[in-house]
């Protein structure tokens, strides 16, 4: 079929929550961070929950003087749940990581009455972390080119301090074709549950092609061990979204 202007021309359609995109240009810029919590916690299966779990786990890891980073911390509110809960803490800072200027310009407006949460533009796969305990990525790294996950789970155990932890949460492709189709489903219908139109969740899923690429659990896994990671085990787990930590 020969493609006419008609057929071929970019076309933004409604994602849900005030959002438009066009097919294949998902995009965290713009008016999106004042309306990303509202959209991740109803797009996501168990994303408070799995906040809420980060931060009892990060009990275990986080003492005086440590440094925490957040990698792809968008509005900040994952940081800002680690930073109040730590805050007697002397000399703890907190700090965010985003390549998105206007996820950052926003996350410093919403938590500038935090003293010890810091935000900063930056691709975390180049970025010289300082010693860390805890290093905590939410559905951030299935946006990063494949080419370059390598090298950001290398930084993150060369940052880490013996004992320290690396919490990770991403969604993942099944291992077998009639598990991925089941899974693709049901996560559908968890979002038509959840108040979203069948053209929003197809408008969605048009937006992010060749934006996210989630990966296996069990390359996920090695990426980690690569890295030089031994003691990983999964901490949550609902249908393609998982999360994990892994111990340096």
């Amino acid at each position: 079929m020969t493609a006419t202007p008609e057929t071929s021309r970019i076309v933004e359609l409604a994602a849900g929550d005030g959002i438009a995109v066009a097919p294949a240009r998902w995009s965290f810029a713009g008016d999106v961070a004042g309306k990303f919590d509202g959209h991740v916690s109803r797009s996501v299966p168990l994303y408070d929950s799995g906040h809420d779990l980060t931060a009892r786990l990060s009990d275990y890891f986080v003492r005086a003087g440590s440094t925490v980073y957040e990698i792809g911390t968008s509005t900040g509110t994952l940081l800002r749940r680690l930073a109040a809960r730590h805050g007697d803490l002397a000399d703890t800072r907190f700090i965010g990581l985003d390549v998105e200027p206007d996820m950052i310009a926003h996350a410093r407006q919403a938590h500038a009455d935090m003293p010890n949460m810091f935000f900063q533009t930056a691709r975390a796969e180049r970025f010289a972390f300082e010693r860390s305990d805890l290093i905590t990525a939410h559905y951030t790294v299935q946006f990063i080119p494949p080419k370059h996950r390598q090298a950001l789970f290398d930084r993150i155990w060369d940052a880490l301090d013996w004992g320290g932890a690396f919490i990770l949460f991403e969604k993942v492709r099944a291992n077998d074709a009639r598990f991925q189709d089941a899974f693709t489903t049901l996560y559908n219908e968890f979002k038509l549950a959840n108040g979203y139109d069948h053209h929003e969740v197809l408008a969605k899923s048009l937006s992010l092609k060749g934006k996210m690429e989630p990966f296996t659990s069990e390359a996920n896994v090695d990426f980690m061990r690569r890295a030089g990671f031994t003691d990983i085990i999964t901490v949550q787990k609902y249908l393609c979204f998982e999360g994990w930590l892994a111990i340096k």
